[in-house]
């Protein structure tokens, strides 16, 4: 069993003291005090400008992640960076793009990534773990729970996870997409305190930084505070730009997990007080663990489509969705897998885990619950296994 800590999400006092910058100190003081910690770097905080691992870089990040944890705090490390670190070991002048020599750059950046990692820690006497994760391995629940236990012991062992995307063997169906959603679905999946996001940028602008008139926005609180932001894709050797890490963020505040992100640069005081960059709030309505895995990080086994009535019932009346509702299915799938559920208009409603297989319950279809034998009285899925797409705003 998991010595894991329920996740105890930091929501602000009111009312609350002011930190400098005008956001209330006590998210800030939250996630300066948060015991459980995931810390994710970008490429260009790992690699210089050739393309190779910089261990000067490297060893300013462990002074300071050392230093959280010299205070008593548990982190977990989510580092890009291997596509990045192979290219100069094997001569490539620019990120690739096909996918056989990224996961070419990957194979031998990874090994050059934990090299430096490894050796960095060494220097405070700690020990670090390579954690290579694919979308599947969050997507099927028993391979998360896998990954879930391997990071919980090595951390009772006292080492440090460092956890990456397995590029060497991800397909591009296969992806988490950057490290930003992967760090989010890894804070999550470890019950983190809190998510610190690190780039080349010292927080969220409403436009390109680089511009006169760009203007700071300190806090995130919901989606009205983003109206108008114009956020940018991923840079020379990352794939994640600005606006995979505000989607990160939103993400992993909908599991009541507080966020800051900030530049590499200011990991000191990221780490420390937590008054640079840019804090996101937890949802106070935050998702369940089980609907937060089913709408993000689940494989999908198949589709069901539903009429309109089905469609009123599960978003707005929040019932279980029978058969009777539904039109048609599509793939094959088991009982106790994770489907996506579409409106009559093509419109994805969400996710849930059905009750049937996809054979059986093809027969199903349009029945009402009466006209079904005594052991199909099941809905096909239940509320409670149902998470809908409006819960993510």
């Amino acid at each position: 069993m998991s010595s894991m800590l329920p996740l105890t999400p930091y929501l602000p006092d009111q009312p609350a003291k002011k930190a400098a910058n005008g956001t209330p100190a006590s998210l800030r003081e939250g996630i300066a005090q948060a015991k459980r910690v995931v810390v994710k770097v970008g490429s260009s905080s790992l690699t210089g400008s050739d393309f190779t691992v910089d261990p000067a870089r490297i060893d300013a990040l462990v002074d300071a992640l050392q230093a959280r944890m010299g205070r008593g705090s548990d982190v977990i490390v989510v580092s890009s960076g291997s596509i990045a670190a192979g290219m100069a070991p094997l001569g490539l002048t620019q990120r690739p793009a096909d996918l056989a020599t990224k996961q070419a750059a990957a194979s031998v950046g990874q090994v050059h990534l934990a090299h430096e990692w490894g050796r960095s820690f060494g220097r405070y006497g700690r020990v670090t773990g390579q954690v290579l994760l694919t979308a599947g391995d969050a997507g099927r629940r028993d391979r998360a729970r896998n990954a879930q236990r391997t990071i919980d012991r090595l951390r009772q062992l006292r080492a440090v996870p460092i956890v990456n995307e397995n590029d060497t063997v991800a397909t591009t169906e296969m992806r988490f997409g950057d490290n930003d959603r992967l760090a989010a679905i890894v804070a999550h999946l470890v019950s983190a305190d809190a998510l610190v996001l690190l780039s080349d940028v010292d927080g969220l602008y409403n436009k390109n930084p680089a511009e006169p008139d760009a203007q700071f926005i300190a806090e995130v609180r919901d989606g009205n505070d983003l109206k108008g932001v114009i956020a940018g894709d991923g840079g020379v050797v990352g794939t994640g730009g600005m606006a995979s890490k505000v989607s990160a963020a939103r993400l992993a505040s909908r599991c009541g997990i507080p966020v800051l992100l900030t530049s590499a640069d200011n990991i000191a005081a990221a780490l420390g007080p937590a008054d640079v960059g840019t804090v996101f709030y937890p949802k106070e309505n935050r998702l369940s663990a089980w609907k937060f895995w089913a709408l993000y990080a689940a494989d999908v086994a198949g589709t069901l489509r539903i009429d309109a009535g089905a469609v009123t019932a599960v978003t707005s009346g929040g019932k279980s969705l029978l058969a009777v509702g539904i039109t048609s299915v599509e793939g094959e799938f088991q009982a106790g897998e994770i489907v996506e559920i579409m409106g009559p208009g093509g419109q994805i409603i969400g996710r849930g885990e059905v009750n049937y297989d996809s054979q059986l319950l093809g027969w199903m279809l349009g029945k009402h619950t009466s006209e079904l034998p005594a052991g199909m009285h099941k809905p096909v899925v239940h509320a409670d296994y149902l998470s809908d797409f409006a819960s993510r705003a």
